[in-house]
């Protein structure tokens, strides 16, 4: 008893003379309380928590056929590339506020969290610039494991060599060393040693934004079309968040910019996301400040690449046209003989997905997010932390069943219905018949090409 007693005292004292720590650091939890608010800086294991617990676990009641009789044919995945550095950009505006905060932050009272941030160690550099980081490899080496595991018969070994598996990748080099990890990951699953890994690089389907100029020029290139976005920076709800940071840090409001505010919010994310660590950064926010910085992106992501701009969906195209190629080409070789392709593995960015998600009708909410509506938007539908987290894909299944051809679509792992059609895994022709439309029209040439603008008259 009595070693018991003196025992707990030392570790009180000793717990209690610790340099730097204080008890709000040994109580903040492992994941921060903000996860959920990251948006397209999140984690895929907020979307899929049960990786926390097995990282290479699948849900089979979720990946059944359509039917006993089907049997998979072909699959289309568009997939995200995995957890990166920050981009030159924010690595600056981190960079600004950690500076701001060395220099001119005071606090209340015995804040030890704010003793936390200014001893912490700025490490981002600006050469890091969006590379792939070794969790973002493993992003993608996990996720190539338990597509394995779910579609055996499309994604095996003998598939693998065969070379009936394609890859296809942006020319980034966050989505082509995605892709090596992905190949990395199947690999490792049989014990491949001795295969090179072979993708091919193309923008045009990975990266149709660049190539589509009236996209560039009326919405990439023009500032007001983010004109939401700014009006939200000056908005009450921004000016609540920038009040608070000030009031906890002792600094000047005027200094404390929207910024700054995001800046803050960046540096929790990317400490959680590349590190696994709850920063003390996100001591300064709570949920509240988290729902408001979420839905400033969220403005971004919807008027730069979601619903706000027409031409920010038919950008996508050339991509939707491919998929809809690849599964109607399986479909037809197997009809008349063996399917030559059993996957097709494509690696893009967050800026590849959200236009084809929006083109397909996907997370179309009644009302368009605006700078205005960011009280009546909680319960929105168009959500990017749960949408395009780092790795997120959308996955098109082919099946050959007595009925007919059927689909089935996934998004991260998940089962999804098409809009407007209430079936898991319909006939394939009806998924084509209700995009007719856009089977038939969406011309990347017709909607991209911006007409030249007549000569100018030089004469005096």
């Amino acid at each position: 008893m009595k070693i018991t007693y003196f025992l707990m005292n030392f570790l009180i004292t000793s717990l209690s003379v610790m340099v730097g720590l204080s008890f709000s650091k040994l109580a903040r939890p492992t994941i921060p309380s903000l996860a959920h608010y990251f948006g397209t800086k999140g984690r895929y294991e907020e979307v899929n928590p049960h990786l926390l617990d097995d990282i290479l676990f699948v849900n089979r009641s979720l990946l059944a056929p359509p039917s006993p009789d089907c049997r998979a044919i072909h699959m289309v995945s568009v997939i995200r590339h995995g957890t990166r550095y920050p981009t030159t950009k924010n690595v600056k505006k981190i960079a600004r506020l950690f500076d701001l905060v060395v220099s001119d932050a005071s606090g209340s009272g015995s804040a030890s969290w704010l003793n936390d941030i200014k001893t912490w160690n700025m490490w981002y550099t600006e050469d890091m610039d969006g590379r792939l980081v070794e969790k973002g490899r493993d992003d993608h080496r996990h996720l190539a494991m338990r597509l394995a595991q779910s579609f055996p018969t499309l994604i095996s070994e003998d598939h693998l060599r065969a070379n009936r598996i394609e890859f296809i990748t942006s020319s980034k080099h966050r989505c082509v060393d995605s892709v090596k990890a992905f190949q990395e990951g199947l690999h490792r699953l049989w014990d491949v040693q001795d295969m090179d890994y072979k993708h091919y690089v193309d923008d045009s389907l990975m990266r149709f934004f660049d190539h589509c100029e009236r996209f560039v020029e009326s919405v990439e290139n023009n500032k007001t079309a983010l004109k939401e976005v700014e009006r939200f920076k000056s908005s009450a709800e921004m000016d609540a968040v920038r009040k608070k940071i000030s009031n906890r840090l002792q600094i000047p409001y005027n200094q404390i910019t929207p910024d700054m505010a995001e800046a803050a919010f960046f540096l929790c994310s990317y400490e959680f996301a590349i590190k696994s660590e709850n920063s003390p950064w996100c001591d300064l926010l709570d949920e509240s400040d988290a729902q408001v910085l979420e839905y400033k992106n969220e403005l971004k992501q919807y008027w730069k690449r979601g619903y706000g701009h027409d031409i920010n969906r038919k950008s996508s195209c050339p991509l939707f046209h491919d998929i809809f190629k690849r599964l109607d080409k399986a479909a037809n070789d197997y009809r008349f003989g063996e399917v030559k392709k059993t996957a097709t593995i494509q690696v893009g960015h967050g800026e590849t997905l959200l236009p084809l998600l929006s083109l397909l009708a996907f997370f179309k909410d009644e009302k368009p997010l605006t700078a205005e509506n960011f009280s009546s938007q909680h319960n929105r539908s168009f959500r990017t932390s749960q949408i395009i987290p780092y790795a997120a894909n959308l996955v098109f299944v082919l099946y050959e069943c007595s009925d007919g051809v059927r689909v089935q679509l996934f998004l991260n792992e998940k089962p999804m219905t098409f809009p407007s059609i209430d079936h898991s895994a319909p006939l394939y022709e009806t998924v084509r018949k209700h995009y007719s439309k856009l089977l038939h029209g969406c011309d990347f040439n017709k909607e991209c090409d911006v007409p030249q603008s007549n000569l100018r008259n030089t004469e005096l």
